[in-house]
């Protein structure tokens, strides 16, 4: 080969790997973490549909530091270990700024190390256990001091609930919810016996049995309430369970903390009507913020029966308080987003706003909703906006726990020693 072909041999190659870097810069990229097929399918699609338009809206205006998003989707398939690989994935190979997806605790939980090695950064929308805090998470859904423990209150206030079923699927976040409403409930004076706690497996479908265990429980003439932490597909076959044996709100109510919009339009909500759920949003909040985005929401899908729900709205509060702290920053590096985000505050769909707090959680609203017969919710209470709390106050080791990462680097601050506690709580 010739001096001058082996010149401009490697000058092509030069140009090309220029290309090809100036290709890969010229966008910034987000993953989309959420199952597109599987039990949970039925909950997260809409939330990949909802982070594509939030990009399509952004690069609307111009995109992020002169750079247009581009969001890189792939489907974990409701297999939890399969979450980290896809995670892994999408930070090493994609080389994503920033994760939005998961669901199910089981899901943050198996990408949880993943974004700590590789210092990614994930916003997780949806209303979770508590007992955790990651520098490399922002947890834009409810602790449980923003929607299970003022749910109960509503419950035992306002119904004279006095025997409790905690029905619940089987993992992280229906067990630790449940063991945080017990040592509630019992604080409160209710006694052991009057707890009746149970689990099923993801996509449970005969219910027969525990729907009849449930109504057992009311031979005393106690009235009794029943807390959901169910998720996915097997919320058909327990609502439609409740229906067949006769069960109205009137009789037991039923509060629950996954159930909202998109999974009652699959169901036939007549003999539901009553029921309760407590969410951050509901569709039916009547606000000019909310009426606008149910009507770009339309737009966007070009589906006007499609419905909106709570975990859409973390969704958007977490993409848009990431691209404030983006700009804020001026870079989509971690650490600089991590600096740059506590404090940042953006509007919700309820008329208030969301503040992206030191310990990586935010303010909402605290919301209870009556299912009506169209599958929408009448909103019959609603708080001031509530500021998220990592470790609850309901069990001892948790109660001495802050996580205010600033100036601390900890998420487990320990306020009775003044330090940090290096293992995660037990719970």
């Amino acid at each position: 080969m010739t001096r001058l072909m082996k010149g401009l041999l490697a000058s092509s190659t030069c140009l090309a790997f220029a290309g090809a870097a100036w290709a890969q810069d010229d966008t910034i990229k987000i993953g989309v973490l959420h199952s597109l097929s599987g039990t949970m399918a039925i909950s997260e699609t809409t939330l990949k549909d909802t982070v594509l338009m939030l990009v399509d809206q952004q690069n609307a205006k111009g995109g992020i530091l002169g750079k247009q998003i581009e969001a890189v989707v792939v489907d974990p398939a409701s297999d939890w270990p399969l979450f980290a690989e896809k995670a892994r994935e999408l930070i090493s190979v994609e080389g994503v700024d920033a994760i939005f997806g998961c669901w199910t605790s089981v899901s943050r939980k198996s990408v949880l190390p993943v974004i700590e090695e590789l210092n990614g950064l994930l916003f997780y929308p949806v209303q979770y256990e508590g007992e955790e805090s990651s520098k490399n998470v922002i947890y834009t859904g409810a602790a449980p001091n923003q929607q299970a423990i003022p749910a109960v209150e509503y419950m035992t206030n306002e119904l004279g609930v006095e025997k409790w079923a905690l029905l619940g699927t089987d993992y992280v976040y229906p067990r630790t919810t449940n063991t945080i409403l017990e040592s509630y409930l019992k604080d409160q004076g209710i006694a052991p016996d009057d707890i009746f706690v149970n689990y099923t497996p993801f996509g449970h479908s005969d219910w027969s049995r525990i729907v009849a265990d449930v109504v057992a429980l009311s031979n005393d003439g106690k009235q009794v309430g029943v807390v959901s932490t169910i998720n996915g597909d097997a919320n058909i076959g327990f609502y439609k369970e409740l229906a067949a044996a006769g069960v109205s709100a009137d009789d037991i109510p039923v509060m629950a903390f996954s159930v909202g919009e998109e999974e009652l339009s699959g169901l036939d909500t007549a003999n539901l009507v009553g029921h309760l759920a407590a969410w951050n949003y509901f569709e039916t909040a009547d606000t000019p913020e909310n009426a606008a985005f149910i009507e770009e929401w339309h737009a966007f899908t070009g589906d006007s029966t499609r419905v909106t729900n709570d975990p859409m709205e973390a969704t958007i509060i977490g993409f848009n308080a990431w691209v404030a702290a983006v700009e804020k920053a001026g870079s989509t590096d971690t650490d600089a987003v991590l600096d740059a985000i506590v404090g940042v505050e953006v509007p919700n769909l309820t008329g208030s706003t969301a503040e992206v707090l030191p310990n990586h959680h935010l303010t909402k609203p605290v919301l209870i909703g009556e299912i009506r017969d169209d599958g929408q919710f009448d909103i019959v209470s609603e708080t001031d906006p509530v500021p998220g709390d990592a470790w609850t106050d309901f069990l001892p080791d948790s109660a001495v726990l802050d996580s205010d990462w600033p100036g601390k680097d900890c998420g487990m601050w320990n306020t009775q020693t003044d330090s940090c506690v290096q293992v995660q709580s037990n719970y």
